[in-house]
């Protein structure tokens, strides 16, 4: 039996929902089995570099694909005809998002990075190395794409989307933001106590923004700052040590 035809907008969203789909599972580990392959020892146990610039692959692959959530979270939102304004995601003042994002990343920076170096201090956190491999001359730049990727997964997904998923489900906003801080303080507990801490208040930070304004590209682009400021900085001041601190080479 021959299914019958969608219109236009109906395929376009079927073929994006295939894409979201096979990227939260099967694609990514097809595309890593190709990138492995084109690096792989080949000709009797001689190295053959296929693909000399596999290493810088790997890095876009990973944040192309770490960013499928969002991805979701979009097809979610035009699927079920809300579009992306409730979750913060309107473009209509775009310009004026980035530019208060900007600003609201000297804040979040100065007092993130006081809590983060006083932790380390008090050894209830561990020095995390944000940046890619070193070296490259695409070092920076995959930097700043990881930090945008960094933003847009988790201000999208645990800030717009779930804030206003659990609102939906009559939950108070106070305890959706407080949702969301404390699964951004959880999953940043690799970095010990420390960054726990730092990250649920600036979740709720960030939480009591979007619930206050609804828009949440100042969020990302706060994000997005602030990480490409820590590996930039890590680059620039990695071996040197300011007082009993000193930043891993």
């Amino acid at each position: 039996m021959i299914a019958p035809q969608s219109s236009s907008p109906e395929r376009r969203l079927l073929a994006e929902e295939v894409l979201v789909v096979l990227s939260l599972s099967l694609l990514a580990s097809a595309v890593d089995a190709v990138l492995s392959y084109l690096e792989a020892p080949v000709n009797r146990g001689v190295p053959v570099a296929l693909f000399p610039n596999v290493a810088l692959a790997r890095q876009l692959v990973d944040i192309v694909f770490a960013l499928a959530p969002v991805w979701l979270v979009v097809h979610l939102a035009r699927r079920s005809g809300e579009g992306l304004k409730p979750f913060g995601l309107g473009t209509a003042t775009f310009a004026q998002d980035v530019g208060w994002g900007v600003l609201g990343a000297l804040g979040v920076a100065g007092v993130g990075l006081g809590i983060y170096l006083g932790a380390i201090a008090l050894n209830v956190n561990r020095f995390v190395v944000p940046v890619p491999p070193l070296g490259h001359w695409w070092t920076v730049p995959i930097l700043a794409l990881g930090a945008l990727q960094n933003g847009l997964l988790e201000e999208v997904v645990a800030v717009g989307y779930l804030i206003h998923r659990l609102e939906q489900l009559r939950w108070p906003s106070a305890a959706a933001i407080a949702a969301s801080a404390l699964l951004r303080g959880c999953y940043h507990l690799y970095q010990g106590w420390g960054g726990f801490a730092g990250n649920l208040v600036l979740g709720l930070a960030f939480g009591y923004a979007f619930t206050r304004w609804r828009r949440t590209w100042p969020l990302v682009t706060a994000h997005f700052v602030v990480d490409t400021l820590a590996g930039v900085g890590y680059i620039l001041f990695r071996g040197h040590c300011f007082g009993s601190l000193c930043i891993p080479h």
